[in-house]
């Protein structure tokens, strides 16, 4: 847990999607070191279904979601909000102009998972993510800086994984979605992979990483544990 200090108000640019929203701020709460409730962290969500699909729209098939994203942000900056955290992954592909162009403190959920990777030694990470991050290549800038090689599912794996996010999405993930998910999780730790990152927040809903041999990475528990930390301006956690 990280020591309490003075809080600025976090925004929370949520919705994508709902599910993913609610077990962040559950995350959030968890990651607090608070024995009260005015010792906990002041949030705002912007929880909107409606912003067009991030991953379509990266590959060209789909809306663009910037006048929605901007709406949500520039709603949190005008609700008094100085830090910006944003649970679902691919959006990160457009948030980050939009959150300075708002004057916001983003904080990333792809560098804190970078950086937390390189921190434990690791070497080469798999990726269980939609198509749109991974044609993005979001993660891999950031996993590169620190010396990890990326790897992703082949063509087919990549459908198992799109078929068990869309599943959570429209909460109808059962148990053979998770077990598709883990499948690929194993594929990725044959080729090499020491972590998997579960780079989008519906994988971490379905997949169960008892049956990962090698450990799964949340990467919105680490974004609320630094959410935690820069709106508490806490020291950086030792290493």
């Amino acid at each position: 847990m990280i020591p309490l200090g003075r809080a600025r108000m976090v925004g929370v640019l949520g919705g994508m999607g709902p599910a993913a929203t609610v077990d962040f701020y559950g995350k959030l709460v968890e990651e607090t070191a608070a024995s009260s409730d005015q010792e906990h962290v002041p949030v705002v969500i912007w929880g909107d279904p409606r912003v067009p699909d991030r991953s379509m729209s990266l590959l060209g098939r789909g809306e663009d979601p910037t006048p929605h994203l901007r709406r949500g942000i520039g709603e949190l900056r005008r609700s008094g909000c100085e830090v910006l955290a944003v649970p679902c992954n691919t959006a990160h592909a457009f948030v980050p102009s939009l959150a300075e162009e708002a004057g916001l403190e983003l904080v990333s959920i792809v560098e804190v998972t970078a950086a937390a990777l390189a921190a434990d030694g690791v070497r080469a990470a798999g990726l269980l993510a939609t198509t749109g991050t991974l044609r993005a290549d979001l993660y891999g800038p950031a996993l590169r800086r620190h010396g990890i090689t990326p790897f992703e599912p082949d063509e087919p794996g990549q459908h198992e994984v799109m078929a068990a996010i869309a599943a959570v999405k429209s909460g109808r993930a059962g148990r053979e979605h998770g077990e598709a998910l883990a499948a690929q999780a194993r594929s990725l730790a044959a080729r090499g992979a020491g972590r998997v990152v579960a780079a989008c927040t519906e994988v971490v809903l379905a997949l169960d990483p008892a049956q990962v041999p090698v450990p799964v990475v949340d990467p919105a528990r680490l974004l609320a544990r630094e959410v935690v930390r820069v709106a508490l301006n806490a020291e950086p956690a030792r290493a």
